[in-house]
């Protein structure tokens, strides 16, 4: 118990510590979750063994919903640009999700860079002219 306690320690020592969303995930999900399941195992072995498969159900829980719950809140800061990409050495998600900077109240993404707007409207235009009959 004591060992699983100073996991439960070190990982919020690490959420503290660590400079971004990423690393405090890493800090909150995976030492806290050996933590907690030391923890169960070490009450597991002072109770009732009746009583300790709830703790077993507890422990299956934390195992089902920390990964889960870890990779949501990772994509949020993906998303919502609270992600630091000077630390990352690879980013994965850069072309598969718009930021929300990016999107109007109706969910459209619209790009950053307005010369790339601009360049979409001339293409728009060029599309719609040819579209049309030529004069006879």
């Amino acid at each position: 118990m004591l060992g699983g306690a100073a996991f439960c320690v070190l990982g919020a020592w690490g959420l503290l510590r660590f400079p971004d969303v990423p690393a405090r995930l890493q800090a909150a999900t995976k030492p806290q979750t050996i933590g907690l399941l030391a923890i169960l195992a070490g009450a597991a072995l002072r109770t009732d063994p009746r009583y300790a498969s709830g703790l077993v159900l507890v422990g299956l829980f934390q195992l089902v919903t920390a990964p889960v719950l870890a990779q949501r809140i990772s994509r949020a800061a993906h998303r919502t640009g609270y992600l630091r990409r000077d630390l990352l050495l690879a980013d994965e998600l850069a072309d598969g999700l718009p930021n929300t900077a990016d999107t109007d109240e109706t969910g459209d993404v619209h790009p950053a860079d307005p010369a790339a707007t601009d360049a979409g409207e001339d293409a728009a235009a060029d599309a719609d002219a040819s579209d049309e009959e030529p004069p006879h």
